[in-house]
């Protein structure tokens, strides 16, 4: 007896394609990006950011106001973790500021711009 088999898709989503994985940032690193968030907008410096996640890259872009470019991206790209450094911070003219594997240690690039601020 031939018993017929349903396609991989159809199986787990009801004969749709399966959505494209998606990269994130884990709520660790969130936690780390947002309290830098939270003191550069305490400091007058930035006043709202913008989480985009795509198929190879995640990206979360702090802005001086709403309308404008970026002033930094703070990016995760998985497939840089063996190379270059899992995380990177991108200034506004898209030049990598700092780069590595350790999110706390590249987003020192920006705690000096806060120092500066401050003072």
């Amino acid at each position: 007896m031939n018993i017929p088999t349903l396609p991989t898709n159809a199986a787990k989503g009801g004969g749709h394609s399966r959505s494209v994985e998606q990269i994130a940032f884990h709520r660790t690193e969130l936690s780390v990006i947002l309290s830098l968030y939270g003191r550069m907008v305490a400091a007058g410096e930035w006043r709202d950011y913008g989480i985009s996640c795509l198929r190879e890259v995640a990206v979360f872009s702090v802005f001086r106001r709403t309308a404008e470019m970026p002033l930094y991206r703070i990016e995760k790209r998985p497939k840089l973790r063996l190379k270059q450094g899992l995380y990177a911070v991108v200034g506004p003219d898209g030049q990598v500021l700092k780069r590595g594997h350790d999110l706390k240690s590249v987003l020192r690039v920006l705690e000096r711009k806060l120092i500066r601020v401050v003072e």
